[in-house]
């Protein structure tokens, strides 16, 4: 394991931004709570995504133009982008190993409202309560795939985060073959999803607490300190600017087909909406994809050439995407998902190495700069294509992986993991 220095915090106790430890409980539990993380993940999201899925069906209920589906999403998408960072930077310092099943029942109460709401306001209601439902699951949760990493810091980032793009990826499919055919009321039945996933986290909060118990004192590595005093603070904090940059770029991309695919293909090929809904999970299965390559790939090469690979060279396919058929959209899409998505758990992690100790303020701060820019991008983009057309986004949304030329200004600092022992820190 690897050499661990105390570290006093800012009010005199000691800091419980620790390491992962193995002495909390065997190898087995920590991969048990590992992989339930990632599954609680994938119920957070499965109702994150239908709210997005059953745009189609709010549209023509309410009478909403693109601007308000996208105010949805804005609404969503801020206040968790709000929140994430200040409930990070807060259990950094006093954590709450329950706060993840708290969260979970704010979006419980909020895909109820959603199911019943029979107005525009009570619908952005319910989208806000499921964002201060993420605001919290997303950076604890991310804290807790870190502790029962055994070192491997890139594999369980996307571990967890497969999770969550799986789940995401259902949403359309539930909604396509549950929700459209039985109404919007039929939302409800996704509570037993939310119910699941608390007594699941109930477990996880369990064994979280008895962790940060056994870590009391151990402080960030010795390693990861001689890392971050190499490159000065002036250094850190233009590699943070560049990783929020290229966050943006990934995740502006992004809410163009999660928020306007489906309206796309209806517009461009004359597609059904069920058959939209099964080309987005085909999209958003290869996102998933993506995300489980890039976490091991990271600890073998380095997070900064999964980075720079990731999001540069999706450039040419999204140059293609807008000028092709049906089936070469399909293709393009699933190119397009595997190669964009394997960049987010070697930004998280990358970030998560300049600055040590700050397990879950990084983790919120990336968590909730991506939400608050796909909710952004959804209302512009939203805005666009009402002055527009739906054609015209991808046409200048093509061009946003561009920015990902930034990655060749991030210092070398991640080295290949794959070498080292299961317990190294």
């Amino acid at each position: 394991m690897a050499i661990e220095a105390k570290t006093p915090n800012r009010r005199g106790g000691k800091s419980t931004a620790a390491a992962p430890s193995r002495g909390s409980g065997s190898e087995g539990t920590v991969v048990a709570v590992l992989a339930a993380i990632s599954v609680c993940h994938m119920l957070n999201d499965v109702i994150q995504s239908l709210i997005m899925a059953i745009y189609p069906m709010l549209k023509s209920a309410l009478s909403l133009d693109f601007g308000q589906i996208g105010i949805i999403t804005f609404t969503f998408q801020g206040t968790a982008s709000l929140l994430q960072p200040v409930v990070g930077y807060y259990t950094d310092r006093y954590p709450t190993p329950y706060s993840l099943v708290l969260g979970m029942s704010s979006s419980l109460i909020g895909l109820l409202l959603m199911a019943f709401a029979t107005n525009y306001l009570m619908v952005l209601a319910a989208a806000a309560l499921i964002g201060m439902g993420s605001s919290v699951f997303h950076p604890e949760s991310s804290r807790v795939a870190r502790l029962a990493s055994g070192g491997q810091h890139g594999l369980a980032q996307s571990v967890f985060q497969v999770g969550g793009n799986f789940g995401t990826a259902l949403g359309p499919l539930l909604a396509a073959f549950v929700v459209l055919p039985y109404g919007q009321r039929s939302l409800a039945w996704f509570s037993v999803v939310a119910l699941i996933a608390m007594a699941m986290l109930t477990f996880i909060g369990g064994w979280y607490g008895k962790t940060i118990k056994v870590n009391n004192g151990k402080g960030v590595s010795v390693n990861e300190m001689l890392a971050i005093s190499s490159l000065g603070q002036s250094k850190v904090r233009r590699s943070i600017a560049i990783l929020l940059a290229l966050t943006f770029s990934k995740h502006f991309y992004l809410v163009s087909i999660t928020s306007f695919y489906i309206f796309y293909l209806i517009h461009t090929f004359n597609l059904t909406v069920q058959s939209a809904q099964v080309y987005l999970f085909i999209f958003l299965g290869a996102v998933a994809a993506g995300t489980v390559i890039g976490g091991p790939i990271g600890d073998r090469i380095g997070t900064r050439r999964v980075i720079w690979w990731s999001i540069l060279g999706v450039l040419p396919f999204t140059m293609m995407l807008p000028y092709v058929d049906l089936f070469w959209t399909a293709v393009l899409s699933v190119i397009i998902g595997v190669i964009l998505a394997s960049a987010f758990p070697a930004i998280v992690v990358y970030a998560q190495g300049l600055i040590p100790g700050r397990v879950g303020m990084v983790a919120g701060l990336f968590f909730g700069v991506a939400f608050g820019i796909a909710g952004i991008g959804a209302a512009v983009l939203g805005w666009v294509a009402d002055q527009t057309s739906i054609v015209f986004v991808y046409h200048v949304c093509a061009f946003l992986p561009a920015i990902g030329l930034l990655a060749a200004f991030l210092p070398e600092t991640a080295k290949a993991r794959g070498r080292r022992k299961t317990g190294d820190a």
